[in-house]
């Protein structure tokens, strides 16, 4: 659960985040656009009446050196 893509929906509300493989796809199909690159981020080109969403912890690593 190390590597995974955000990605927000025409009203910018969060969505689930996806595997990089199907972010890579949703791109390719022209149905997502890059939103952001650093996080990366994708933002979805039609809206969704109740995005899933489930509660998501971020961890930061104060000590690290790329922080």
């Amino acid at each position: 659960m190390s590597n995974f893509v955000f990605v927000l929906d025409t009203n910018k509300q969060p969505c689930n985040p996806v595997t990089p493989g199907l972010a890579r796809r949703l791109l390719t199909r022209g149905v997502a656009a890059v939103y952001r690159r650093y996080p990366f981020t994708i933002i979805l080109k039609y809206a969704c009446d109740q995005p899933l969403t489930k509660p998501h912890e971020i961890k930061i690593d104060p000590g690290s050196k790329t922080t």
